[in-house]
């Protein structure tokens, strides 16, 4: 009897805890957080688009940017902050499954996604930890850590084979990003009740703009990581920053990276709205 009751009393633990208004706080802040670091690497990609100067970088980057910044130290505590929020809210996503994702293939697919956006978060959050406490620096930027491994793996037996597999894996992202594009789906984590349906038509537009740019950066990421593999050069491998700086390469490079940064921009503002709308105690 006590054991067949397990999965309810661990379901009303998880929800007992999401509830809590501090962990509410984190997460909405985590997003908020979130969407300052997208903003951040999508204008200064929309700068280097328009010949004013800026860059092509990552997180990472956008963080180096906030801590140069005055007073960037005491920005970066802040910062750190939030993107712990957000890992710690992608954890409980994962493990206690507060959006009740569920069990069946799709739902630990998902489940499987929020556990590894989390640990990406906390790396991100040691690194701002680190520029905060002037202890080190943000890390290796996304295009060398994704070298790394990549050369990691394809010293490992059937290495080609693994890279090829990972980079699969990135393309089936970018293809379920596209579906929630096409489908609109994210708006299923929101609850837009309260706005009028012209605003929830502006919020489903930055949302599908938004999940667009990041589709097409992982199309370009997993191509060139199967790339890697099948050339066995794991100078290939590329990360967003890269990913980004590739598109000038391309005809219209400065209209096409243009567009993917605005994108990057459009996700950044989705970000603050799901720090506001987001069903985080809606279970």
């Amino acid at each position: 009897m006590n054991s067949a009751n397990t999965p309810e009393k661990v379901q009303a633990k998880a929800n007992q805890v999401a509830k809590n208004r501090w962990v509410a706080y984190l997460a909405r802040f985590g997003y908020i957080t979130k969407g300052i670091v997208y903003l951040l690497v999508g204008i200064l990609a929309v700068q280097l688009a328009f010949g004013l100067g800026g860059r092509t970088t990552d997180q990472r980057g956008a963080l180096q940017t906030i801590a140069n910044q005055p007073f960037g130290q005491a920005l970066m505590c802040i910062v750190a902050i939030g993107l712990f929020g957000y890992a710690l809210w992608s954890e409980m996503q994962a493990i206690l499954d507060v959006d009740r994702k569920g069990k069946d293939a799709k739902g630990i697919l998902s489940r499987l996604g929020y556990a590894g956006i989390g640990i990406s978060y906390i790396a991100l959050g040691i690194g701002a930890f680190h520029l905060a406490t002037s202890t080190g620096s943000a890390g290796k930027n996304s295009t060398d850590s994704a070298q790394d491994w990549t050369a990691r793996l394809l010293q490992m037996p059937f290495g080609v084979v693994l890279v090829v597999i990972v980079g699969l894996i990135v393309l089936g992202i970018a293809i379920a990003l596209f579906v929630k594009v096409y489908k609109a789906s994210f708006q299923q984590a929101l609850d837009l009740s309260s706005l009028s349906p012209g605003m929830r038509e502006g919020v489903m537009l930055l949302g599908r703009i938004g999940h667009a740019a990041l589709g097409v950066v992982f199309v370009i990421i997993g191509i060139f990581l199967i790339l890697a593999a099948l050339q066995h050069n794991p100078n290939e491998a590329k990360g967003l920053d890269s990913a980004l700086l590739e598109l000038t390469h391309q005809p219209f490079g400065a209209v096409l990276l243009a567009i993917i940064a605005l994108g990057f921009v459009a996700y950044g503002l989705y970000c603050f709205i799901e720090a506001r709308y987001h069903n985080i105690q809606h279970y």
